[in-house]
């Protein structure tokens, strides 16, 4: 495996300074402007993600102020009343997108994020205080606690947030690969945790956050 040298020099050469490199490199929130933002605000990005994952970002953005008065403002405690027949009624509004499945994961995640809150005091504190160091266990614990949180939601939701997270994208993944750390999308826990052991040494090499080193990463894959 490349040290992260070779990462930032590649990156360096692509973009012919340390200004324009860095200009493009995403800034994490800290711990405590995650744990500012409310449950509705965590549902809220939740269930974008979750509308935008096989659709056009920008289709699914314009109906959003719709699906905010929907979904009131995506307040958990009002979310989570919303029964089947509520839902039914949503599938006829067509300032929606009307995908059952989807719209079904909104009280269910409602549900989610309270049962979080309860425990923790607020859903943002689980966000805020996971390590990045180990950051494909959250991406667990929100698929297997989640809806529809599967594949790459959970760390796309986490890089929305603000959450310093690396993304396993097509092309972070064919970096991955070049250098032979995986070869395929890291589904498994133990390729998951292999990625994470790389993406470690690099932080501890480079002092950078998780979605910067994601993103160098991925600039290293010609096209």
């Amino acid at each position: 495996m490349k040290d992260y040298r070779w990462i930032h020099e590649y990156c360096l050469n692509r973009f012919g300074s340390a200004e324009a490199l860095e200009a493009r490199l995403p800034q994490p929130r800290e711990a405590v402007e995650l744990k500012a933002l409310g449950d509705d605000r965590y549902l809220s990005v939740m269930s974008l993600r979750i509308f935008r994952a096989g659709l056009k970002h920008s289709l699914v953005d314009a109906k959003w102020p719709a699906f905010e008065q929907a979904f009131f403002g995506f307040d958990p405690q009002k979310v989570v009343l919303m029964g089947g027949e509520h839902i039914e009624r949503l599938m006829q509004d067509a300032r929606l997108i009307r995908h059952l499945g989807k719209l079904k994961s909104v009280p269910r995640n409602a549900q989610f994020i309270l049962d979080v809150a309860h425990e923790r005091g607020a859903f943002g504190n689980l966000v805020a205080d996971w390590p990045a160091t180990d950051i494909v266990g959250l991406w667990r614990y929100l698929t297997k606690h989640g809806c529809q949180l599967g594949g790459l939601s959970a760390p796309r939701y986490l890089r929305m947030l603000g959450k310093d997270t690396f993304v396993p994208s097509n092309d972070v993944v064919a970096a991955l690969a070049a250098q032979g750390i995986v070869d395929r999308v890291p589904s498994s826990q133990r390729d998951q945790a292999t990625v994470q052991a790389a993406f470690n040494e690099w932080h501890g090499q480079s002092g950078r956050p998780f979605c910067q080193l994601s993103m160098m990463l991925a600039y290293t894959v010609n096209h």
